[in-house]
């Protein structure tokens, strides 16, 4: 049933129905670092990459047609802290010896040049769990890639999780919020079942407290306005509510911007044109506008990207590396802040490589950057300056925000994705026993 002025979930997505994870890249050599497949599910006591349906998919190019000595590693973090960006700290608890199972290191061996390409490089890829290394606990992963068997030579790492569904979590996003009434936010509020008929364990309701539990709220997969609760609104025996939580307010922002770059011989959806210049493709996206003011529905992938190329057998090796600009007039700069051109091309960070500059004589902020061929989802971020120090409020425009540029709006679809990490007391780790992935919609 829809309620009119309101938004509620129109589709639930069953756990492990999209890659949860997030990405960082610390070498300028490394580029298009992907994640394919499925969130991790801890069946059985193992997970073991047996299973195609549970096991991480990772990729990533090195820009030459050197060949790399690569290796990673599987580290369990704890959960996120209130108010930090990301995974707090690694787990010093546990011996890896207790959530690994088999070597604790392994090279990456499969690779393979880029072919007929303008600019060469090398296309590495391998999975994880799988038969030399596979994982006994549920909780939070980083898996860190090194170089020349130095584990202080890092150029890339993957945050991940694995869950084991203890508890039921349903949730729903709606327009009407306490700081203001079918604007530019949206509310998500959370029933956590403690004791669901269907788990695969039961959590008995004389070993927790409230305090024992933490969720976790993500919205499109970003880090930046990440909300980690610890206590619910509500409890009771069997059930954790979180409902008119002021913390859980996010901006709606917009829809986002999207282009489609599989040619190099004709302009493909959001691009003016392409062209080769000094042995390089370049790919010159239509100028956006500064649009606040109304919401229009379009269709996205909320950040995400896809590599594809055309008249190629394949686009891991024969896709092309492009220069992208990206254009967005503006009469004058913004003083207090900075732009950022966002989205998983970018990890969802805001960094040097993607923070926009501003022409003074073209009047407009512009980005140029290396991304290989494929359809790609952006929006424009505006950082203030005082929200790197200030803590995550539950108005929006005090953190990252599209208000300066693209507007934000109640009817925007967004992905949010609820863990929930429980350590009884005495426990060494956070198991993370619940999760579950829904769509805002009209």
């Amino acid at each position: 049933m829809k309620k009119a002025g309101a938004i509620l979930f129109l589709l639930t997505l069953s756990i492990g129905s999209f890659a949860q994870t997030h990405t960082r890249v610390f070498s300028e050599q490394i580029r298009t670092l992907r994640v394919e497949r499925y969130v991790l599910r801890l069946e059985n006591g193992m997970v073991d990459g047996t299973e195609p349906e549970n096991t991480l998919h990772i990729s990533f190019d090195e820009m030459s047609h050197d060949v790399h000595f690569y290796t990673y590693t599987v580290q369990m973090m704890d959960c996120p802290a209130p108010l930090n960006e990301g995974f707090a700290k690694p787990n010093d608890a546990l011996l890896s010896g207790e959530y690994l199972h088999g070597f604790t290191t392994k090279d990456i061996t499969d690779y393979e040049h880029s072919i007929n390409t303008s600019r060469e490089y090398t296309h590495y890829w391998f999975t994880f769990p799988n038969e030399d290394m596979a994982l006994t606990k549920s909780g939070c992963f980083r898996l860190t890639i090194y170089e020349d068997g130095n584990p202080d030579n890092k150029v890339a790492e993957v945050d991940f999780c694995v869950v084991e569904p203890l508890v039921k979590v349903e949730a729903a996003v709606r327009s009407h919020t306490d700081i203001e009434f079918n604007g530019r936010f949206q509310q998500v509020d959370i029933d956590v079942d403690l004791q669901p008929s269907d788990a695969t364990g039961q959590i008995s309701e004389t070993n927790y407290q409230p305090s024992d539990f933490r969720v976790v709220v993500t919205q499109n997969n970003r880090l930046d306005n990440a909300v980690v609760l610890t206590r619910p609104t509500f409890m009771d025996t069997q059930r954790m509510r979180y409902i008119n939580n002021k913390a859980l307010v996010f901006e709606g922002g917009n829809e986002y911007h999207h282009f489609d770059a599989f040619s190099c011989f004709y302009a493909g959806y959001g691009i003016d044109r392409v062209y080769h210049e000094m042995g390089d493709y370049h790919v010159l996206l239509f100028p956006n506008e500064i649009t606040r003011g109304q919401y229009i529905h379009e269709y996205d992938s909320d950040g995400r990207f896809v590599v594809n190329a055309e008249r190629t057998a394949d686009s891991d090796t024969e896709a092309e590396y492009m220069w992208v600009h990206w254009t967005l007039p503006a009469d004058k700069p913004w003083f207090d802040g900075a732009l950022y051109v966002g989205g998983e091309l970018f990890n969802n960070e805001m960094t040097l490589r993607n923070r926009m500059q501003y022409d003074n004589d073209a009047k407009c902020y512009w980005l140029t950057a290396l991304v290989k061929q494929g359809g790609y989802d952006y929006q424009y971020w505006f950082v203030p300056k005082e929200s790197k120090d200030a803590s995550r409020r539950a108005q929006a425009n005090y953190t990252t925000t599209t208000q300066r540029t693209d507007g934000s709006f109640w009817q925007t679809e967004n992905e949010y994705a609820i863990y929930v990490y429980w350590r009884p007391f005495g426990a060494r780790y956070d198991r993370l026993v619940g999760m579950q992935i829904i769509k805002s919609t009209l």
